[in-house]
């Protein structure tokens, strides 16, 4: 196993991450092409995020053709103190919930929502609501995105 990137990300390493944000299966080929180097190269650069765990894997960015037919709201939770770790697990259960994220401030939780209706959603949101342990919570539809990486 190499040594960590101690320095942290050089130029090129932004630009290959931004490039894998855009597509991330672009070929090999391609992805040197457009960075100006070889394919040896960017698999040796690539291999090197990786074991850094920069690098931890690739995902499905989902069309608009689909988020358009999809409710999605972003929940703050408030939890009682000694409830966090649960209501992350029971959230963390569900398959309406997305992403979960740990704030600070006047709220405990941002929960990531995902639904295929408005119905739906309200289902998911009362569901949550009456967790052991979520004191409050406040939610916000999301309407349309206008930017994600």
């Amino acid at each position: 196993m190499s040594a960590p990137i101690a320095a942290g990300l050089d130029e090129a390493d932004e630009q290959l991450l931004s490039l894998l944000r855009e597509d991330a299966r672009q070929p090999i080929a391609q992805l040197a092409k457009a960075m100006g180097i070889s394919r040896g190269q960017l698999y040796s650069r690539l291999s090197r995020l990786e074991e850094a765990g920069i690098v931890a894997g690739y995902t499905v960015r989902l069309g608009q053709a689909f988020t358009e037919r999809r409710v999605r709201a972003h929940m703050m939770i408030k939890t009682l103190p000694k409830f966090h770790r649960a209501v992350e697990q029971s959230l963390a259960d569900l398959s309406g919930v997305t992403a979960i994220y740990a704030i600070s401030g006047e709220y405990d939780i941002i929960a990531l929502l995902e639904a295929e209706d408005s119905g739906q959603l309200n289902e998911l949101i009362d569901d949550i609501g009456l967790f052991d342990g979520v004191e409050r919570t406040t939610t916000s539809v999301i309407l349309a995105a206008k930017l994600e990486r």
